[in-house]
């Protein structure tokens, strides 16, 4: 399939400030990718990657799909995770010039001069918040990123980042199982122009539907947690009984991970979700929800009265 035969898929702006369009889905490449880019034929443009992923091999490979086509990718990958020295709340990037160091090297993995988008990747340890926006502010000078912004749920981290006005963007884990951000996060973002990338929107496959009660995990999966920690184990008894009651009001034709996945693409907030794909299969089904749209009030309603709202209001569609 060639460029101009791929299928169309609504575009959106990535907020009201960078000038850049993505596709309502995108592409997470959190798992090191298996779909042979199925996603890409399938008429999706954005591929969200970063300097961890495989310890770097992700953004390798995605540079190693770019080439010769670069123009059909929008890029965004992340620093910040890596390199701490031990104590919490330090980062390596402490200066500008580390800042800029570390992006170059992704630009390197990724064979590219350029990224269209930089986030902060924020984990355990909060990084050199001033620092890295500097740093961000002259790769952006610079040419050699067009837009940044935060991975974050912290509000008070992205008002950080946004102090000035400028952040272009905010990455957030958002889905029907986690819709905390509706609170403050996503009005937020929306009122100051800020694009928003959802990661998580299936609930680490819980709304694939895809687990039960008595499933079990390998021992290096961070999901083991779910069955040996009696708060995770009560919070995961108590997303799968909200799954069994999905079931009743997922669509003819659907999967509940596609219902899931239009769900967290209506809210008028969301610029693009991230669902990840382990192979061409997953790749066409999370692409196919593009075709579905966003959900209907009764949709909505349906799942406001399995998974109320955050704050317990209605608050969306605007």
């Amino acid at each position: 399939m060639t460029a101009s035969s791929a299928p169309s898929i609504e575009r959106r702006p990535l907020g009201i400030k960078c000038g850049i369009n993505l596709t309502a889905v995108g592409t997470g490449l959190w798992a090191v990718p298996g779909s042979e880019w199925a996603s890409l034929d399938a008429g999706v443009n954005f591929f969200d990657t970063a300097d961890v992923y495989g310890g770097g091999r992700s953004e390798e490979i995605l540079g190693k799909a770019m080439k010769g086509r670069r123009d059909r990718f929008i890029v965004a990958t992340k620093v910040g995770w890596v390199g701490f020295d031990g104590e919490k709340g330090r980062s390596q990037y402490d200066t500008v010039d580390k800042v800029i160091a570390g992006v170059e090297l992704g630009l390197k993995r990724l064979d590219t001069d350029y990224v269209d988008a930089i986030q902060c990747h924020v984990n355990f340890v909060e990084p050199n918040t001033p620092v890295m926006i500097e740093g961000f502010r002259k790769l952006k000078e610079m040419g050699k990123v067009r837009a940044w912004g935060v991975s974050t749920s912290d509000l008070d981290l992205i008002k950080a980042f946004n102090a000035d006005g400028d952040c272009d963007l905010l990455q957030i884990d958002y889905s029907i199982l986690n819709r905390t951000p509706e609170a403050e996060i996503l009005p937020y973002c929306k009122q100051r122009g800020i694009g928003v990338i959802v990661r998580g929107p299936i609930a680490m496959g819980l709304l694939a539907d895809k687990f039960s009660a008595a499933s079990t995990f390998p021992d290096n999966d961070f999901r083991r947690n779910w069955i040996n920690d009696p708060e995770q184990n009560a919070q995961f008894l108590k997303d799968l009984a909200a799954v069994e009651k999905l079931r009743a009001v997922v669509p003819a034709g659907q999967t509940m991970a596609q219902f899931a996945l239009r769900f967290a693409m209506t809210h008028p907030a969301i610029t693009t979700i991230i669902p990840g794909a382990r192979n061409e299969k997953q790749a066409l089904a999370n692409t196919a929800v593009a075709r579905f749209g966003n959900l209907t009030e009764q949709e909505l309603a349906s799942v406001n009265a399995i998974v109320p709202p955050a704050g317990g209001r209605k608050i969306w569609p605007a």
